[in-house]
């Protein structure tokens, strides 16, 4: 399950990099991916974010957002609840997540990872 985790992170992550640059869509002109489809997209996700801690715990929470709006809603409840939980992280002042913040990413991972497996 760690792996798991990782991989997410290092998806979600790497997703955010690939959609900084996209223009946004309204979420009703693009269809939702199929959850086997959402896995494999957030398998091969690359985004690193760049900047101080907030400015990257901002593009982090734009890109889940992004991701969120893309995939099955299956996979983008908990990667939304990840795209909210970083934009509180950003919005503090050092953009450093609380321990509270990391329980409620991990949780909304493992959520990922019932349907990602």
């Amino acid at each position: 399950m760690k792996k798991l985790l990782t991989a997410v992170v290092l998806v979600a992550g790497t997703m955010l990099t690939g959609c900084a640059g996209s223009t946004p869509q309204t979420p009703s002109a693009t269809p939702k991916l199929s959850v086997e489809e959402s896995c494999k997209f957030l398998n091969t996700d690359t985004f690193v974010p760049s900047g101080s801690a907030k400015e990257q715990a901002g593009q982090i929470g734009q890109h889940y957002q992004e991701v969120a709006d893309k995939v099955a809603p299956e996979v983008g409840a908990p990667i939304q609840q990840m795209a909210d939980i970083m934009k509180q992280v950003a919005a503090s002042p050092t953009g450093t997540k609380t321990d509270a913040q990391t329980a409620q990413l991990t949780e909304q991972i493992n959520k990922i990872g019932q349907y990602c497996k």
